[in-house]
């Protein structure tokens, strides 16, 4: 397990360049993170500016130089291990008496963590030799946070050489970044998530430090983001079946969520946490048995001891009584906890009139958008500059981004080569031939519309972590792309890392709307939303498939109502008061979905 041992939060992804470096500002404080592997030009670029402002030599690494994207991911995750490391050796050795950062790191820890009580206990004493005996346990049992990484399965573009031919899968995008991760020196997890990826899945076998060392040990784990168990046991085994053992499996809200919303098809984080809880112990004996099968074929020299699956779950989580109610009923080691830092600029790379745009966001400003040129469901806020610039060049008559980064380019619809269907040049070819096919002026239109609403996420979600840091790119759009869960509506005050923390661990209150609901209503609410859509734009158009899946969706709603009536009064870390609320809200909500029976019947 990456986690922390005395944290019971991690900060997951947050776009592409918003946590590319936060565990250079956190990691030496013991909190754990994930970033994302996407964009290897943006971290070249951050490997340069962080090596220049510590006068160190930097000797870049070309685009067109040989395996280029996986040297430049390697080269930087090292700078980032190495910064970590050197922030917290100096942290570790520095006095208890005049270093504000040391005293930082205890303070930030729960009030329940055993290194926060003692810190308290050697602040207290006034024998100075039992006082130094504190200090050094302390310093021995601190830890840093978890430098994780993300790559999305899905985005794994062939690369072609300058002749045209396709490279070999090795240099995919995706297969690329497993090697700069596999080849860094980092020890920690590489967390999967998109979706199962067989040939990427089947490429971590190239890579001893997945498999244990001679002392039976694993220096790089395997994480797996799912949405719900069947995804876990069958991803779980396929890899097992390799000799390859999942430490984590990570679950995530469908739809309350940032970024990308892979939605279920109507099973809610409730049902999904309760099937882990009661099936755990099967999802380790299933995994345990094929693994040792395949260590022994493989003759790996060890198996690494204390196995064990961490399960672990994020999305919309906003208090500490949620996040104690999911550690305590369900088991979980760790939280996740996104959206709120957006609004922390300590640790994230954000602009000031992006933070504005987020403060000031309320319910209706946040919504699931079709901007994504993936075809996936983007949740997005209105006003943001990458979709006003968009607009304009609609307005225009120029609709289209250049495509200078590719790697949202999987589309091949209308070419050999895969293009971005938020290009220039797909949106030409897309355009005319939505002029020949549609000569009615109101389908033409919502097929215009449609095309023209994709958004250049490879630039929008990168360009603050540039801005920040005062960093020109010739030519590159400084219109930002941002992609807040729902949770944002409800966080309006901008905090720092302090601040932060202390709101997780309940002891200040950063909450702005009083009337937030609890997070499982919040899904339930956001999935009954999106089923009624889904129905309304689907009326005239209702396959017997369709309107099979329409039922089975409806249904698991339904079972999930059932089954949070019931959990509801277990729920004793929140008040009678909000337990009433939330049956009340369960009602309403089940009544909206009775309504739709007719048409999903």
């Amino acid at each position: 397990m990456t986690i922390a041992t005395d944290h019971t939060f991690h900060i997951p992804v947050l776009g592409i360049g918003y946590s590319v470096d936060a565990p250079i500002k956190v990691a030496h404080l013991g909190i754990s993170t994930v970033m994302s592997l996407v964009d290897d030009s943006l971290m070249e670029e951050l490997r340069r500016h962080y090596m220049e402002e510590e006068s160190l030599p930097y000797t870049p690494i070309a685009a067109n130089d040989e395996d280029s994207r996986a040297r430049r991911i390697t080269a930087y995750l090292n700078m980032v291990q190495r910064m970590v490391r050197e922030r917290f050796h100096a942290l570790r050795t520095s006095s208890f008496e005049h270093d504000a950062e040391l005293q930082r790191y205890f303070e930030l820890l729960p009030d329940s963590s055993l290194l926060r009580r003692r810190y308290r206990e050697m602040v207290a004493e006034t024998d100075e030799t039992r006082k130094k005996e504190l200090q050094q346990w302390l310093r021995e049992n601190m830890a840093s946070g978890a430098i994780d990484v993300n790559i999305m399965t899905k985005l794994d573009r062939t690369q072609y050489a300058k002749d045209g031919h396709a490279l070999d899968t090795e240099y995919n995008d995706a297969h690329a970044a497993l090697r700069g991760y596999a080849e860094s020196d980092l020890e920690s997890s590489v967390v999967f998530s998109a979706g199962m990826n067989p040939r990427l899945y089947g490429y971590l076998s190239s890579f001893d430090d997945f498999y244990p060392d001679s002392h039976g040990q694993l220096r790089k784990k395997i994480t797996i983001k799912v949405s719900d168990f069947r995804s876990a046991l069958i991803q779980g085994k396929y890899l097992a079946k390799r000799g390859l053992w999942v430490s984590e499996f990570r679950i995530e809200s469908g739809l309350n969520c940032g970024g990308h919303a892979f939605a279920t098809d109507g099973l809610l984080m409730g049902p999904i946490l309760e099937e882990f809880r009661t099936r755990r112990d099967e999802l380790f004996t299933e995994q345990h048995a094929l693994y040792l099968k395949a260590l022994e074929e493989r003759g790996a020299p060890a198996t690494p001891p204390n196995l064990h699956i961490a399960v672990t779950a994020q999305g919309g989580v906003g208090t500490q009584r949620e996040q104690d109610f999911l550690l305590r009923h369900y088991g979980l080691e760790s939280v996740g906890w996104g959206t709120p830092w957006l609004l922390v600029p300590e640790v994230m790379n954000i602009q000031q009139d992006t933070i504005d745009l987020l403060s000031r966001a309320g319910e209706d400003d946040l919504y699931l958008s079709d901007v994504s040129p993936l075809g996936v469901p983007f949740n997005n806020v209105r006003g943001n500059t990458k979709d006003i610039e968009k607009e304009e060049l609609v307005a225009k008559g120029k609709p289209g981004s250049p495509c200078v980064k590719k790697f949202l380019s999987l589309n091949t619809e209308l070419s050999e080569k895969p293009q971005c269907t938020a290009s220039i040049t797909y949106l030409k070819k897309k355009l005319r031939d939505i002029r020949e096919r549609f000569e009615d002026a109101e389908p033409y239109q919502a097929e215009y519309d449609r095309a023209v609403d994709k958004a250049c996420l490879c630039e929008g979600l990168t360009v603050s972590a540039l801005a920040v840091k005062d960093i020109e790119i010739p030519k590159l759009s400084k219109a930002v792309s941002v992609c807040p869960g729902p949770n944002m509506a409800y966080f309006s005050r901008v905090a720092s890392l302090r601040q932060m923390v202390d709101h997780i661990y309940g002891r200040i209150n950063l909450m702005t709307d009083p009337d937030r609901p609890h997070v499982f209503i919040k899904e339930l609410q956001l999935y009954v939303d999106y089923l009624q859509r889904m129905v309304k734009e689907q009326m005239e158009s209702l396959s017997t498939r369709k309107a099979s899946f329409f039922e089975t969706f409806h249904d698991n709603l339904m079972e999930g109502i059932a089954y949070y009536r019931t959990l509801i009064p277990e729920i004793k870390e929140e008040s009678e008061q909000m337990r009433h609320r939330m049956q009340e809200m369960l009602a309403q909500l089940e009544a909206r979905l009775l309504a739709l029976q007719p048409v999903t019947a």
